[in-house]
Protein backbone atom coordinates (compact mmCIF):
# COMPACT_ATOMS: atom_id res chain seq x y z
CA UNK A 1 0.00 0.00 0.00
CA UNK A 2 1.21 3.55 -1.05
CA UNK A 3 2.21 5.86 1.81
CA UNK A 4 3.01 3.13 4.48
CA UNK A 5 5.39 3.68 7.09
CA UNK A 6 5.39 0.41 7.79
CA UNK A 7 8.56 -1.22 6.72
CA UNK A 8 8.35 -4.43 4.01
CA UNK A 9 9.41 -7.85 5.96
CA UNK A 10 12.90 -8.48 5.19
CA UNK A 11 14.07 -5.06 3.91
CA UNK A 12 15.87 -3.67 6.87
CA UNK A 13 19.48 -3.78 7.22
CA UNK A 14 21.25 -4.31 10.27
CA UNK A 15 23.50 -1.79 10.76
CA UNK A 16 27.31 -2.14 10.83
CA UNK A 17 29.22 -1.53 13.65
CA UNK A 18 31.81 -3.18 16.15
CA UNK A 19 31.24 -6.81 17.05
CA UNK A 20 30.58 -7.60 20.56
CA UNK A 21 33.14 -10.64 21.43
CA UNK A 22 33.05 -13.54 23.79
CA UNK A 23 35.10 -11.35 26.66
CA UNK A 24 37.21 -14.58 27.23
CA UNK A 25 34.96 -17.31 27.96
CA UNK A 26 36.03 -19.72 25.97
CA UNK A 27 39.64 -19.27 26.96
CA UNK A 28 39.17 -21.76 29.60
CA UNK A 29 38.58 -24.58 27.26
CA UNK A 30 41.59 -23.97 25.24
CA UNK A 31 44.24 -24.60 28.52
CA UNK A 32 45.44 -28.12 29.22
CA UNK A 33 44.32 -30.38 31.90
CA UNK A 34 47.71 -30.36 32.84
CA UNK A 35 50.53 -33.40 32.74
CA UNK A 36 48.79 -36.65 32.35
CA UNK A 37 48.83 -38.84 35.67
CA UNK A 38 51.06 -41.37 36.33
CA UNK A 39 49.87 -45.11 35.36
CA UNK A 40 50.08 -45.56 39.48
CA UNK A 41 47.73 -42.95 40.11
CA UNK A 42 44.71 -44.05 37.71
CA UNK A 43 42.55 -46.20 39.51
CA UNK A 44 41.52 -48.04 36.31
CA UNK A 45 44.61 -48.74 35.27
CA UNK A 46 46.33 -52.44 35.71
CA UNK A 47 49.41 -50.61 37.47
CA UNK A 48 47.05 -48.26 39.48
CA UNK A 49 44.81 -51.81 40.68
CA UNK A 50 48.19 -53.40 41.33
CA UNK A 51 49.14 -50.25 43.81
CA UNK A 52 45.56 -50.10 45.09
CA UNK A 53 46.18 -53.90 45.75
CA UNK A 54 48.97 -53.30 47.77
CA UNK A 55 47.85 -50.62 49.85
CA UNK A 56 45.20 -52.93 51.26
CA UNK A 57 48.06 -55.66 51.57
CA UNK A 58 49.98 -52.89 54.34
CA UNK A 59 46.75 -51.45 55.43
CA UNK A 60 45.46 -55.01 56.58
CA UNK A 61 48.76 -55.77 57.91
CA UNK A 62 50.54 -58.26 55.44
CA UNK A 63 47.09 -60.82 55.32
CA UNK A 64 44.58 -61.59 52.83
CA UNK A 65 46.35 -61.82 49.79
CA UNK A 66 49.96 -61.85 47.13
CA UNK A 67 50.93 -58.28 47.57
CA UNK A 68 52.33 -58.30 44.47
CA UNK A 69 51.88 -60.11 40.81
CA UNK A 70 48.99 -59.55 38.87
CA UNK A 71 45.26 -58.61 39.99
CA UNK A 72 43.33 -61.52 39.85
CA UNK A 73 41.43 -61.96 36.49
CA UNK A 74 43.96 -60.11 34.62
CA UNK A 75 45.49 -60.86 31.56
CA UNK A 76 46.10 -64.58 33.05
CA UNK A 77 44.60 -68.02 32.81
CA UNK A 78 44.02 -70.17 36.05
CA UNK A 79 42.42 -73.59 36.58
CA UNK A 80 43.81 -77.17 37.18
CA UNK A 81 45.81 -78.95 34.10
CA UNK A 82 43.83 -81.95 33.12
CA UNK A 83 44.50 -85.29 33.28
CA UNK A 84 45.67 -88.16 31.09
CA UNK A 85 42.16 -89.56 31.21
CA UNK A 86 40.15 -86.62 29.78
CA UNK A 87 37.87 -83.94 31.17
CA UNK A 88 34.66 -85.31 32.69
CA UNK A 89 32.43 -82.69 31.08
CA UNK A 90 32.11 -81.20 27.88
CA UNK A 91 33.00 -77.42 28.06
CA UNK A 92 29.60 -76.10 27.27
CA UNK A 93 29.09 -71.91 26.86
CA UNK A 94 25.61 -70.83 27.45
CA UNK A 95 22.62 -72.72 27.14
CA UNK A 96 23.12 -75.91 24.65
CA UNK A 97 19.58 -76.96 25.62
CA UNK A 98 18.67 -79.21 22.42
CA UNK A 99 15.12 -78.25 20.97
CA UNK A 100 13.11 -81.61 19.71
CA UNK A 101 10.42 -80.18 17.06
CA UNK A 102 7.45 -82.05 15.10
CA UNK A 103 4.40 -84.38 16.78
CA UNK A 104 5.78 -87.83 15.88
CA UNK A 105 9.71 -86.79 17.10
CA UNK A 106 8.15 -85.31 20.09
CA UNK A 107 5.88 -88.32 20.95
CA UNK A 108 8.73 -90.81 20.24
CA UNK A 109 11.28 -88.83 22.64
CA UNK A 110 8.55 -89.07 25.41
CA UNK A 111 7.79 -92.37 25.13
CA UNK A 112 11.76 -93.75 25.57
CA UNK A 113 11.58 -91.30 28.63
CA UNK A 114 14.16 -88.80 26.92
CA UNK A 115 15.00 -86.33 29.81
CA UNK A 116 13.26 -82.99 29.56
CA UNK A 117 12.26 -80.10 31.19
CA UNK A 118 9.72 -78.31 28.59
CA UNK A 119 6.74 -79.07 26.45
CA UNK A 120 5.92 -76.25 24.40
CA UNK A 121 2.40 -76.48 22.60
CA UNK A 122 1.01 -73.91 20.35
CA UNK A 123 -1.66 -71.80 21.46
CA UNK A 124 -5.39 -73.09 19.57
CA UNK A 125 -3.27 -76.36 18.63
CA UNK A 126 -5.33 -78.55 16.99
CA UNK A 127 -5.57 -81.84 19.00
CA UNK A 128 -5.03 -84.90 17.54
CA UNK A 129 -3.79 -88.16 19.39
CA UNK A 130 -0.53 -87.45 19.15
CA UNK A 131 -0.82 -84.09 20.83
CA UNK A 132 -3.00 -85.28 23.35
CA UNK A 133 -0.05 -88.29 24.19
CA UNK A 134 2.36 -85.98 24.29
CA UNK A 135 0.47 -83.86 27.35
CA UNK A 136 -0.60 -87.15 28.99
CA UNK A 137 2.80 -88.24 28.92
CA UNK A 138 4.59 -84.94 29.84
CA UNK A 139 1.82 -84.64 32.62
CA UNK A 140 2.44 -88.19 34.23
CA UNK A 141 6.13 -87.28 34.36
CA UNK A 142 5.81 -84.02 35.86
CA UNK A 143 7.38 -82.05 33.00
CA UNK A 144 5.99 -78.48 32.20
CA UNK A 145 3.77 -77.74 29.61
CA UNK A 146 3.67 -74.42 28.33
CA UNK A 147 1.21 -72.76 25.70
CA UNK A 148 3.44 -70.86 23.59
CA UNK A 149 2.50 -68.39 19.97
CA UNK A 150 3.35 -69.80 16.74
CA UNK A 151 6.51 -67.10 16.21
CA UNK A 152 8.11 -68.41 19.46
CA UNK A 153 7.91 -71.86 18.58
CA UNK A 154 9.08 -71.21 14.63
CA UNK A 155 12.19 -69.41 16.93
CA UNK A 156 12.89 -72.51 18.89
CA UNK A 157 12.44 -74.70 15.90
CA UNK A 158 15.01 -72.49 14.03
CA UNK A 159 15.93 -71.62 10.60
CA UNK A 160 13.66 -74.57 8.29
CA UNK A 161 12.38 -76.39 11.18
CA UNK A 162 9.09 -78.10 11.29
CA UNK A 163 7.49 -77.68 14.75
CA UNK A 164 3.62 -78.44 13.94
CA UNK A 165 2.74 -76.98 17.38
CA UNK A 166 5.05 -79.30 19.29
CA UNK A 167 8.66 -78.82 20.90
CA UNK A 168 10.29 -80.58 23.48
CA UNK A 169 13.54 -79.22 25.37
CA UNK A 170 16.35 -81.44 26.19
CA UNK A 171 19.12 -80.57 28.72
CA UNK A 172 22.79 -81.00 28.00
CA UNK A 173 23.68 -84.41 28.62
CA UNK A 174 26.03 -84.80 31.75
CA UNK A 175 29.39 -87.19 30.77
CA UNK A 176 31.00 -89.47 33.47
CA UNK A 177 34.62 -89.27 33.54
CA UNK A 178 36.68 -92.47 32.35
CA UNK A 179 38.48 -93.00 35.15
CA UNK A 180 35.61 -92.29 38.20
CA UNK A 181 33.63 -94.70 35.74
CA UNK A 182 36.16 -97.37 36.20
CA UNK A 183 36.41 -96.97 40.04
CA UNK A 184 32.75 -97.42 40.36
CA UNK A 185 32.85 -100.52 38.61
CA UNK A 186 35.89 -102.06 40.49
CA UNK A 187 34.72 -100.98 43.74
CA UNK A 188 31.74 -102.68 42.66
CA UNK A 189 33.22 -106.17 42.86
CA UNK A 190 32.66 -106.44 38.89
CA UNK A 191 34.52 -106.89 35.68
CA UNK A 192 35.00 -103.47 33.58
CA UNK A 193 33.36 -104.17 30.16
CA UNK A 194 33.36 -100.53 28.19
CA UNK A 195 33.19 -99.15 24.38
CA UNK A 196 34.79 -96.54 23.43
CA UNK A 197 33.93 -95.07 20.28
CA UNK A 198 36.75 -93.81 17.73
CA UNK A 199 34.88 -91.81 14.91
CA UNK A 200 32.24 -92.25 15.45
CA UNK A 201 30.02 -89.05 13.74
CA UNK A 202 25.97 -90.90 13.54
CA UNK A 203 24.08 -90.74 16.81
CA UNK A 204 22.33 -93.93 15.74
CA UNK A 205 25.02 -96.15 15.97
CA UNK A 206 26.09 -94.50 19.79
CA UNK A 207 22.19 -95.40 20.69
CA UNK A 208 22.44 -98.88 19.36
CA UNK A 209 26.20 -99.34 21.26
CA UNK A 210 25.38 -97.79 24.27
CA UNK A 211 21.64 -100.26 24.11
CA UNK A 212 24.07 -103.43 23.08
CA UNK A 213 26.28 -102.35 25.96
CA UNK A 214 23.78 -102.21 28.58
CA UNK A 215 22.34 -105.52 26.64
CA UNK A 216 25.64 -107.68 27.35
CA UNK A 217 26.77 -106.54 30.78
CA UNK A 218 29.04 -103.64 29.60
CA UNK A 219 28.83 -100.78 32.00
CA UNK A 220 29.96 -97.74 29.95
CA UNK A 221 30.40 -96.60 26.85
CA UNK A 222 33.75 -93.37 26.24
CA UNK A 223 33.39 -91.08 23.79
CA UNK A 224 35.89 -88.73 22.47
CA UNK A 225 35.54 -84.68 22.98
CA UNK A 226 36.11 -83.77 19.28
CA UNK A 227 35.39 -85.69 15.81
CA UNK A 228 32.75 -87.58 17.57
CA UNK A 229 29.01 -87.78 17.95
CA UNK A 230 27.83 -86.74 21.52
CA UNK A 231 24.74 -88.21 23.71
CA UNK A 232 21.87 -85.97 21.86
CA UNK A 233 18.17 -86.76 21.26
CA UNK A 234 18.65 -89.04 18.12
CA UNK A 235 21.37 -91.20 20.42
CA UNK A 236 18.90 -91.41 23.11
CA UNK A 237 15.73 -92.89 20.74
CA UNK A 238 18.23 -95.58 19.43
CA UNK A 239 18.95 -96.45 22.65
CA UNK A 240 15.30 -96.99 23.72
CA UNK A 241 16.01 -96.03 26.96
CA UNK A 242 19.63 -98.03 27.61
CA UNK A 243 21.17 -94.20 28.04
CA UNK A 244 19.29 -93.92 31.25
CA UNK A 245 20.83 -96.72 32.52
CA UNK A 246 24.34 -97.08 30.99
CA UNK A 247 26.51 -94.09 31.42
CA UNK A 248 28.52 -91.92 28.78
CA UNK A 249 32.15 -90.80 29.55
CA UNK A 250 34.25 -87.95 27.72
CA UNK A 251 37.73 -87.75 27.27
CA UNK A 252 39.24 -84.96 26.02
CA UNK A 253 41.89 -86.94 24.51
CA UNK A 254 40.62 -91.01 23.55
CA UNK A 255 44.80 -91.97 23.29
CA UNK A 256 45.41 -90.17 26.65
CA UNK A 257 42.39 -92.23 28.09
CA UNK A 258 42.88 -95.34 26.51
CA UNK A 259 46.61 -95.39 28.20
CA UNK A 260 45.47 -94.40 31.24
CA UNK A 261 42.64 -97.39 31.31
CA UNK A 262 45.71 -99.55 30.27
CA UNK A 263 47.94 -98.42 33.23
CA UNK A 264 45.05 -99.64 35.45
CA UNK A 265 44.65 -102.87 33.83
CA UNK A 266 42.35 -102.92 31.28
CA UNK A 267 43.07 -104.98 28.14
CA UNK A 268 42.28 -102.43 25.14
CA UNK A 269 41.14 -104.15 22.10
CA UNK A 270 40.48 -102.66 19.00
CA UNK A 271 37.87 -103.31 15.81
CA UNK A 272 39.06 -103.97 12.38
CA UNK A 273 38.25 -106.02 9.50
CA UNK A 274 41.86 -106.93 9.13
CA UNK A 275 42.85 -107.47 12.76
CA UNK A 276 45.22 -110.76 13.88
CA UNK A 277 43.38 -111.98 16.64
CA UNK A 278 39.43 -113.75 15.36
CA UNK A 279 36.71 -112.83 17.87
CA UNK A 280 35.45 -116.58 18.32
CA UNK A 281 36.80 -117.39 21.95
CA UNK A 282 38.44 -114.80 22.37
CA UNK A 283 40.94 -116.05 25.16
CA UNK A 284 40.88 -112.68 27.30
CA UNK A 285 37.45 -112.53 27.71
CA UNK A 286 37.17 -112.76 31.59
CA UNK A 287 40.03 -109.89 31.48
CA UNK A 288 38.88 -105.76 32.15
CA UNK A 289 38.13 -104.90 28.43
CA UNK A 290 37.31 -101.82 26.45
CA UNK A 291 36.43 -102.43 22.71
CA UNK A 292 37.37 -99.39 20.71
CA UNK A 293 35.08 -98.75 17.90
CA UNK A 294 36.08 -97.39 14.73
CA UNK A 295 34.47 -95.70 11.74
CA UNK A 296 33.09 -97.76 9.00
CA UNK A 297 34.85 -95.42 6.39
CA UNK A 298 37.93 -95.12 8.30
CA UNK A 299 38.18 -97.54 11.06
CA UNK A 300 40.93 -96.91 13.81
CA UNK A 301 42.58 -94.11 13.67
CA UNK A 302 46.52 -94.54 13.41
CA UNK A 303 47.44 -93.42 17.01
CA UNK A 304 44.31 -95.24 19.01
CA UNK A 305 45.41 -98.41 16.93
CA UNK A 306 48.79 -98.40 18.01
CA UNK A 307 47.84 -98.20 21.81
CA UNK A 308 45.72 -100.85 21.73
CA UNK A 309 46.51 -104.46 23.11
CA UNK A 310 45.00 -106.39 20.02
CA UNK A 311 43.09 -105.73 17.23
CA UNK A 312 40.60 -107.97 16.82
CA UNK A 313 38.66 -109.19 13.73
CA UNK A 314 35.26 -111.01 13.33
CA UNK A 315 34.84 -113.60 10.54
CA UNK A 316 32.25 -112.26 8.06
CA UNK A 317 31.36 -113.92 4.80
CA UNK A 318 34.05 -112.39 1.72
CA UNK A 319 30.38 -111.21 -0.05
CA UNK A 320 29.65 -108.66 2.87
CA UNK A 321 32.65 -105.94 2.99
CA UNK A 322 32.44 -104.70 6.53
CA UNK A 323 29.47 -104.57 9.48
CA UNK A 324 27.93 -101.67 10.66
CA UNK A 325 29.78 -99.96 13.67
CA UNK A 326 27.26 -100.85 16.05
CA UNK A 327 26.69 -104.25 14.45
CA UNK A 328 30.36 -104.77 15.18
CA UNK A 329 29.91 -103.86 18.73
CA UNK A 330 27.33 -105.59 19.66
CA UNK A 331 28.59 -108.80 18.35
CA UNK A 332 31.80 -108.10 20.12
CA UNK A 333 29.57 -107.95 23.19
CA UNK A 334 28.14 -110.76 22.73
CA UNK A 335 30.89 -112.80 22.92
CA UNK A 336 32.53 -111.41 25.34
CA UNK A 337 29.20 -112.10 27.99
CA UNK A 338 29.00 -115.84 26.29
CA UNK A 339 32.74 -116.70 27.01
CA UNK A 340 32.49 -114.70 30.51
CA UNK A 341 29.00 -116.71 31.87
CA UNK A 342 31.10 -120.23 30.28
CA UNK A 343 33.41 -119.86 32.68
CA UNK A 344 31.30 -118.21 35.57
Amino acid sequence: MKGSSKPRAGAVRKAKGKQVGSGGQGRQALEGKGPTPKAEDRAWHPAGKRKAAQERYAASGGKGGKPAGKVAGQGSRSGAPRGASGASRRSKSGDESEIVTGRNSVVEALRTRIPATTLYVAARIEMDDRVKEAMKIATNRGIPILEVMRPELDRLAGEGGVHQGLALKVPPYEYAHPIELLDEILAGDETPLFVALDGITDARNLGAIIRSTAAFGGQGVIVPQRRSVGVNAGAWKTSAGAAARVPVAMASNLTQTLKALKERGVFVLGLDGDGDVSLPGLSWAERPIVIVVGSEGKGLSRLVAETCDAIVSIPISAATESLNAGIAASVTLYEISRLRAEKA
